[in-house]
């Protein structure tokens, strides 16, 4: 009985290796298969770049699954152009049967998919039919989101009922494995997961992608696509602050108690006071605004005729200082309307009174940011900004969260401050930069126009980073999420002012 076994097991082999089985009708509806699978599976984000790789057995009833014929794609090619013909051939065991016949440059000669040995025991361990290996972003992603974590876990979504073996109410788990330099270096890892997780008909490569396998080409697929839906869900749950992990999704906790949710809700923007928050307010008291003061004289002998600085004197002269001498404001003195250094003489006096008084006025503020221009033009000015501030612009700009600056200085002097920092120029993580043109700081409309002119849903997604009480006041009112920085040498705070607090931007 056993020759007679053995007899019929080889002439098996003979027959599904021969060139007219190599050249049938299943073995080329295979290879069609596959191609198209990698054309829709390129849609799907999973194969770009050349990446994953699919694999189908050769199914038919009279052979055993075990020595069925793989079709294989290849390696290193645009999947989503790939034709019949570029597909591989194996003996159930591995050996190459046939390939494909090279192409003209600038395509790369064939090669079989680095995945090969990898498809090979998900064949061998788990009897599957085929095997596809996806590069999707989501299958990356969940990996990172506990780098410590061996496993990904989610339960009570719909979309578990795709995963072979398993219903709604279960908890799905797959294994993570390391990556590597090269593929085929995973191939003992993998072998180890499928042994370690028997109901697993998945393994993630964390920072790579993923291997899914199934009884078939349509079990293998059904599976994928599963799958890459529950790395979405865990990534947007995960997003809002919700626990994937748990069966009603509750808020993540944090080590105090409180949740995720609660303490980060989703933002799309972070709205950055400076004096006291990304710089330290000894910078602009001992720095920018001398240099405002002893410098305003020769600022406007050096450019009197300009029309920028016409437009500043006419500013000062027809709004602010006819404004306060109305009302009697100390320090303020008439400007004349004629003579150069009677026009100088009048602007140098009210400046400086209005310097020394840190008076919040747009056309103060505006006459001050081109002072400060010449100043950082000369490298006679540096600007500093907290150690913890570039680190965290890059971050937040790598997350695709728009920063925005709200000072009652000058757009001019927000750019010229952030453009020539001793850090570099940081201008390229700021996405705009909003001054007193827009209305006070300590008026909840100003924080609503602020919302209106990025583009938010809602207000709440943008938070607000401020030293000064009455300014997180006007922001809260407006709804926009709220933050006080505590700094070196900022000023005191109202005591139980009820904002949250940060000391460093890394807490962010």
């Amino acid at each position: 009985a056993m020759a007679a076994a053995l007899a019929i097991d080889g002439a098996l082999r003979m027959s599904t290796t021969s060139q007219a089985y190599l050249e049938s009708r299943r073995v080329s509806e295979t290879k069609v298969l596959i191609a198209d699978l990698c054309r829709q599976f390129y849609q799907l984000g999973w194969v770009s770049g050349t990446g994953g790789s699919i694999t189908v057995k050769v199914h038919d009833d009279s052979v055993p699954r075990s020595q069925q014929l793989i079709v294989m794609s290849p390696s290193g090619v645009q999947k989503e152009r790939m034709v019949p013909e570029d597909m591989y051939v194996l003996s159930s065991d591995g050996s190459l049967l046939t390939e494909p016949v090279a192409k003209p440059w600038p395509h790369k000669p064939p090669k079989c998919s680095d995945c090969g040995p990898l498809f090979l025991k998900a064949y061998e361990m788990r009897n599957a039919g085929a095997v596809i290996h996806s590069h999707g972003m989501e299958s990356c992603l969940v990996t990172m989101i506990d780098p410590s974590s061996k496993e990904f876990r989610i339960t009570h979504m719909e979309m578990i009922k795709g995963i072979q073996g398993h219903g709604y109410h279960d908890e799905l788990v797959i294994p993570i494995i390391e990556n590597t330099a090269h593929e085929r270096e995973l191939t003992d890892s993998l072998a180890l997961a499928i042994k370690a997780y028997p109901k697993t008909t998945a393994v993630l490569v964390r920072n790579h992608g993923i291997y899914v396998w199934g009884d078939s080409w349509i079990s293998a697929k059904t599976q994928a696509e599963s799958y890459h839906y529950l790395f979405e869900a865990a990534i947007k749950l995960r997003q809002l602050g919700l626990d994937f992990t748990t069966p009603k999704h509750d808020k993540i906790q944090c080590s105090n108690g409180s949740s995720i949710a609660d303490n980060e809700p989703p933002r799309k923007c972070i709205l950055l006071d400076i004096e006291g928050t990304t710089t330290p307010i000894s910078f602009v008291a001992d720095v920018l605004f001398p240099y405002a003061y002893d410098n305003v004289g020769k600022h406007l002998e050096l450019t009197y005729d300009s029309p920028e600085t016409q437009e500043d004197i006419n500013s000062l002269r027809a709004q602010q200082v006819r404004e306060d001498l109305e009302n009697g404001v100390s320090g303020a003195v008439p400007i004349p309307s004629s003579g150069i250094d009677s026009v100088i003489a009048g602007v140098v006096a009210n400046v400086r009174a209005m310097i020394k008084a840190d008076r919040k006025i747009t056309s103060l503020k505006e006459l001050q940011g081109r002072i400060w221009q010449r100043g950082f033009e000369t490298k006679e000015i540096e600007a500093i900004v907290f150690d913890d501030v570039p680190g965290a612009l890059e971050k937040w700009n790598a997350l695709g969260i728009k920063v925005y600056i709200y000072s009652s200085g000058s757009r001019l002097a927000q750019r010229l401050l952030f453009g020539n920092t001793k850090n570099g120029d940081l201008r390229k993580y700021l996405s705009g930069f909003f001054d007193t043109t827009v209305g006070n700081k300590r008026e909840a409309r100003s924080y609503r126009e602020i919302a209106e002119s990025v583009g938010v849903d809602s207000p709440s997604q943008i938070l607000f980073i401020t030293d000064v009480y009455q300014e997180a006041a006007a922001a809260a009112e407006a709804g926009l999420d709220v933050a006080i920085s505590i700094r070196p040498g900022n000023g005191p705070l109202p005591e139980n002012h009820g904002f949250k607090t940060v000391t460093s931007f890394s807490e962010i």
